[in-house]
């Protein structure tokens, strides 16, 4: 009889703690998508804060479409997860951020909202309580800086972006224009400051590196006389790093003698080892773990009341071919 008390009281116990880890209030980061080591990085960073938080009432959870590119699947998943009773709070990278705030309006959650890495379009912040992130302005504007350093009299540019109503990659566009000409919110380049975007630029990718390395192909075909990449994501560097050096490693003399200048965003994969080959004039890395690692505690000072900060900056990491050993925050 004791041994069957025991065991009992043993199995109740058991219980009683698989109970309360399942009954963890959830802190979602939803990316998006899990294709990308950009967000792989994030996710590292929410797997670090719940090692170090084993005892903490609250979970963090990372989640998100299986491709970049499904933008619907992002909304989708963020509305699932607006509906769950363990939901606490909820931080989204929106891919396109008027769909999001849709969803965002439709649900009417009562948990706290935030972005991260990107955020929602001007007219729809109120949507979410704080942006924790890349000042994507500033990264632009520091990929234009380096690309008029190299090229300080101007010439021909394409612009590579990712989605069109990607936030953040939309501010970068702006922030790198807005450095080249010295003048502000030109929506095209037309001989403003010597730049001039060449024809089929902008170039939107949806976040595919294979298809931004084939995109650059076909318009260094189109123009041969191109004088610059501002690539706004790095996703042809560390989505395909192997076709990007096969298109560049050609012009390796013209880049480092600035000739031809290509400033590109992010420092993940073989992004850095691309720039030691000086396959690019400069690099403009953002610090995804550190997102992934901060969410958590801000999404708890909402939850709790406590004033947070709008926006939540994370910093950036330059790096080019003689700092390549040093650029990368430790």
């Amino acid at each position: 009889m004791k041994k069957i008390v025991l065991f009992m009281a043993v199995a109740a116990l058991a219980l009683s703690g698989s109970q309360a880890f399942a009954a963890k209030k959830q802190l979602v980061i939803v990316v998006k998508g899990l294709d990308n080591p950009f967000f792989e990085a994030i996710h590292q960073g929410c797997l670090k804060w719940n090692s170090e938080n084993t005892d903490s009432e609250y979970e963090c959870f990372y989640t998100g479409p299986a491709s970049t590119s499904d933008e619907a699947g992002e909304a989708q998943i963020l509305q699932d997860i607006l509906s769950k009773p363990d939901t606490a709070a909820v931080a989204i990278s929106p891919s396109n951020a008027p769909l999001i705030a849709n969803t965002l309006k439709s649900a009417a959650p009562t948990i706290p909202v935030m972005t991260l890495d990107a955020d929602l379009t001007k007219a729809d912040v109120a949507l979410r309580k704080t942006y924790l992130g890349t000042d994507n302005y500033l990264m632009g504007q520091k990929i234009g800086e380096y690309i008029k350093a190299a090229k300080p009299t101007g010439g021909t540019i394409c612009t590579i972006e990712g989605n069109a109503a990607a936030d953040n990659i939309l501010q970068r566009a702006q922030g790198m224009r807005d450095a080249l000409t010295g003048q502000k919110g030109l929506a095209a380049l037309a001989g403003e400051g010597g730049w001039t975007e060449v024809a089929g630029c902008p170039v939107f990718t949806n976040d595919d590196g294979a298809k931004g390395v084939q995109a650059m192909s076909d318009i260094l075909a189109a123009n041969p006389d191109l004088d610059a990449f501002g690539i706004m994501g790095g996703w042809p560097l560390f989505g395909a790093p192997q076709p990007y050096r096969d298109l560049f490693k050609p012009l390796a003399d013209r880049i480092a003698s600035n000739d031809f200048a290509i400033g590109a965003a992010d420092t993940i994969g073989d992004e850095v080892a691309i720039a030691k080959e000086g396959l690019v004039t400069a690099l403009v890395g953002q610090r995804p773990f550190e997102m992934g690692y901060k969410a958590p505690s801000v999404m708890i000072d909402l939850i709790e009341g406590k004033p947070v900060e709008d926006p939540v900056f994370t910093g950036l990491d330059e790096c080019t071919k003689d700092t390549v050993d040093t650029c990368i925050q430790k």
